[in-house]
């Protein structure tokens, strides 16, 4: 059976959820069988989003062969078994790149070098790639970024319109736009979605498929002017409803319009049975929560939150697990300006997390409430950063080395508890140029961390360049910081706990790349649970 191909494009607004739109589909088709890899299109010219403030594009989601990718690629894994590398996202700054590689090697003979084929044969070339990858996927599910009518996402518009005329039984295009209802009015409007797919149309691609995202569901009159307006088959136009509780319900939602029998059906795919009981069950827990939690997470892009939505997605699946009702309360670092301020702004959690992030706004602030939680023994997880804050707390206010800091707070601090490894110094790029994606870790006898994990050996994803100093590695253990994970071979810290404290562990890689609802990452199974004893200690 040859390959087949989903392409998912948006229109009308940004935001729509195409990634989990797609993702929940790739997941749907995993359920029956069929073996599905996703790969996401980005219209921006950045060669990846590694070096782009979380404001323009939220968090920066890391592989394990070191890719920095797309925050939709976390949906991707924690949807789906879909093989999640660097070939799975593709940015208009890497096809660019590889033309002009090839243009100044010569590869094209001369010829005067266009969009149309060159850039366009790049862009396929990407998508055969993930195609023709060791897993032989049934399906490859193909995520168009940005809205139609972009500028920048013209070229992969114009790849995919070729795309599907060179392989035309083996694609099928999905359209996601917004149906708005508007109050004042009273009435639902179908003209910005019939405006999107006409320009998708006059671009030469014709849907086969629309999802329309709105609030309620749609009327089937709504649904026959949609179809009859856009060209769509009636029972290939559907709604996707905003979901109440979580967006784990999205899944469910399309298997009850039976959008997975219609892909099937449509590309002829093998038609197996479905079993859902596993997620079903999970999202059952999600709203049906015996016990509560309420975590404090203090970073400096708290306003907005998708720069964080691995950490906040790690944090619910370990709460649905444990049955519990999650509440997350964000906290600006930047506001927390001394001792004094972080006990009056950030009590009442149960647990306290503070996430990587990079430079040197809000770095006091996280500083004091590692403080806070370590004199007043409440569950702490520090990730990346969150570990460097933890180590420099402890050097200020227990080794009392007052002016101790990492040297990318501070670069003359005569105390460099944190600082650069020696192969990063003089480096001046900042796209690459970190420690990325997998690395082992050898977990210390009897250590919480290796409660958690049940086992002495593991893997897990990095993103950062400052390690812990091994010079004052020593002094730090001496007075119960103790490192009780370590890179083989080259002793980095990799874990860090406080021996005297209910649960104060910090992480140097980021365990939230590897959650999954279901599947709850271990360290964050263990801080939920330390915090619901502090809890229940605590009233």
């Amino acid at each position: 059976m040859p390959t087949k191909y989903i392409f998912v494009t948006g229109g009308v607004v940004s935001s729509l959820g195409k990634g989990l739109t797609a993702a929940s589909i790739a997941m749907l088709l995993e359920k029956r069988k069929l073996k599905v890899e996703m790969l996401k299109l980005d219209p921006y010219l950045n060669v990846d989003p590694g070096t782009m403030n979380p404001f323009e594009h939220g968090e920066v989601y890391v592989t394990d062969d070191g890719a920095e990718t797309d925050l939709d690629l976390g949906h991707y894994y924690r949807f789906t078994e879909s093989t999640i590398s660097k070939n799975s996202n593709v940015t208009s700054g890497q096809i660019y790149d590889a033309v002009i590689k090839q243009e100044r090697r010569g590869d094209y003979q001369g010829k005067t070098v266009q969009v149309v084929p060159h850039v366009t044969d790049e862009i396929k070339r990407r998508i055969l790639r993930v195609a023709n990858s060791p897993t032989h996927p049934d399906v490859v599910m193909i995520e168009i970024g940005g809205t139609v009518g972009d500028i920048e996402s013209l070229p992969f518009l114009e790849a995919i319109r070729q795309f599907r005329l060179e392989h035309f039984d083996n694609c099928l295009n999905i359209h996601l736009t917004y149906v708005p209802y508007l109050s004042a009015a009273g009435e639902v409007k179908t003209k910005p979605s019939q405006h999107s797919i006409q320009t998708l149309r006059g671009i030469g691609i014709i849907p086969d498929m629309i999802l329309c995202r709105c609030e309620q569901p749609l009327p089937s009159e709504i649904k026959n002017k949609i179809s009859l307006f856009c060209s769509v088959k009636r029972e290939f136009v559907m709604d996707e409803v905003d979901v109440k509780d979580s967006i784990y319900e999205v899944p469910l939602s399309l298997h009850e319009q039976e959008v997975d029998l219609k892909v099937i059906e449509f590309l002829k795919l093998p038609l197996h049975d479905i079993n859902l009981s596993h997620w079903e069950s999970m999202v059952h827990k999600l709203k049906n929560p015996v016990k509560k939690i309420k975590i404090g997470v203090v970073g400096k892009y708290m306003q907005f939150q998708e720069a964080y939505k691995s950490v906040f997605e790690a944090l619910s699946h370990a709460a649905i697990d444990q049955e519990m009702e999650l509440e997350i309360c964000p906290f600006e670092s930047d506001k927390i300006e001394d001792y004094l301020t972080a006990q009056q702004t950030i009590q009442g959690c149960d647990g306290y997390l503070v996430p990587g992030g990079f430079g040197k706004r809000g770095w006091m602030g996280k500083i004091f409430t590692a403080q806070y939680c370590r004199e007043n023994n409440i569950p702490y997880f520090g990730i990346c950063l969150g570990l460097q804050v933890m180590c420099v707390e402890f050097a200020k206010h227990v080794l009392h080395l007052t002016e101790a800091n990492s040297t990318e707070m501070d670069p003359y601090t005569p105390h460099p508890v944190i600082c650069l490894l020696n192969e990063q110094k003089g480096i001046e790029q900042l796209g690459g140029t970190m420690r990325l994606g997998a690395y082992p870790c050898h977990l210390k006898e009897g250590s919480k961390a290796m409660k958690a994990y049940g086992v002495q050996e593991i893997s897990e994803r990095h993103r950062h360049r400052f390690e812990v100093n091994q010079l004052f590695k020593t002094r730090l253990q001496d007075q119960g910081l103790i490192v009780s994970g370590l890179l083989p071979g080259r002793d980095l810290c990799e874990i860090v706990e406080l021996t005297d404290h209910p649960w104060m562990v910090g992480v140097q890689f980021h365990p939230e790349f590897k959650s999954k609802p279901g599947s709850p990452h271990p360290l964050f199974q263990s801080f939920i649970k330390a915090a619901f004893e502090h809890r229940i200690r605590h009233g």
